[in-house]
């Protein structure tokens, strides 16, 4: 009996045993899993993080922001409407154009109008812009690169194609800084009143007699163009009526100037004892009239071209 018990418990422990020898493995095949599993979706992570945080990083460096960002200059003339390429003849115009920025200032435009489409070859006399394009900087940073517009580049002048939407309407104009590789908000008018008369021809003319100003004196709100942008005029200036034709007085900033063409006409200063002072015709208002003036300022006198703009809801 004895004998029997001894053999029993003999047996009970050895079956203990082997049970405790298949279990550990068990135990260590599920530690072994489950850290494979937590390295596996570790390694894992930065594939689906890593090109979202590259995309924002790009996205937030490619636009110009902050310090980088001037003030923008209004741009146009209050009360505008757009004009549509169907209201414009189609051919080659020179054509003044508004920009917000002075850092992005179009030295001269051509303007061509065909088959109810416009297009513009901006000339900006520098290359420091590598290209251009016809929206926000926020759009042109998550644009293709074939939508950019490169300039075409000749002794340190740079010219871009762009297109038109319209005449007398703030267009979105994105510009790509070559030095800092950042993309810059503009906005560009390319005024309508700027264009020869035959261009637009159904434009009606807006002159004193349209204006049913009588005979009297009035001021008006003039704006010069033109030139190094260093010269002048005083605004407002004193607008005379005298049978329905308007003339208005032009002080300049110098008394250097000696003469003026208007309308093929040469004009002679009435003074010149502190600034150059002329009386001029007004043919039009709320349209850029092109005129030259003579300075002696220089070594040699030279013909300056600039454009008056008479601003007729400022009649007063």
């Amino acid at each position: 009996m004895k004998q029997k018990f001894l053999a029993l418990t003999a047996l009970c422990a050895l079956l203990l045993t082997g049970c405790g020898q298949t279990a550990a493995p068990a135990a260590d095949s599920a530690q072994t899993e489950t850290t494979a599993a937590a390295e596996q979706t570790t390694e894992s992570a930065p594939e689906t993080t890593a090109p979202e945080d590259s995309a924002a990083d790009e996205s937030s460096l490619a636009v110009a922001s902050g310090d980088d960002v001037i003030e923008a200059n209004a741009v146009g003339y209050e009360g505008m409407e757009p004009v549509p390429a169907e209201s414009v003849r189609d051919g080659e115009y020179e054509i003044s154009v508004d920009s917000s920025s002075a850092m992005f200032k179009i030295a001269s435009c051509k303007l061509t109008v065909a088959d109810g489409k416009m297009t513009a070859a901006l000339t900006i006399n520098s290359k420091s812009y590598e290209a251009l394009f016809a929206g926000t900087a926020e759009e042109a940073a998550k644009a293709d690169a074939a939508d950019y517009i490169a300039p075409e580049e000749a002794d340190g002048v740079s010219v871009f194609t762009f297109p038109v939407e319209a005449l007398d309407q703030e267009i979105p104009c994105a510009a790509l800084s070559r030095k800092k590789q950042l993309w810059y908000d503009r906005l560009l008018v390319f005024r309508a009143d700027s264009l020869p008369e035959d261009a637009l021809p159904e434009r009606e003319k807006v002159t004193a007699e349209s204006l049913a100003l009588e005979d009297g004196e009035y001021t008006v709100n003039v704006e010069l163009e033109g030139g190094s942008g260093r010269a002048s005029v005083q605004s407002p200036a004193k607008l005379t009526v005298s049978g329905g034709r308007a003339t208005a007085e032009i002080v300049w900033s110098s008394n250097k100037y000696d003469y003026m063409l208007v309308d093929g006409e040469k004009y002679e200063p009435v003074s010149t004892e502190e600034y150059s002072v002329f009386e001029i015709p007004v043919s039009e208002f709320d349209r850029a009239l092109k005129i030259a003036a003579d300075t002696t300022a220089m070594s040699t006198p030279h013909e300056i071209e600039y454009t008056l703009y008479f601003e007729a809801a400022s009649v007063a």
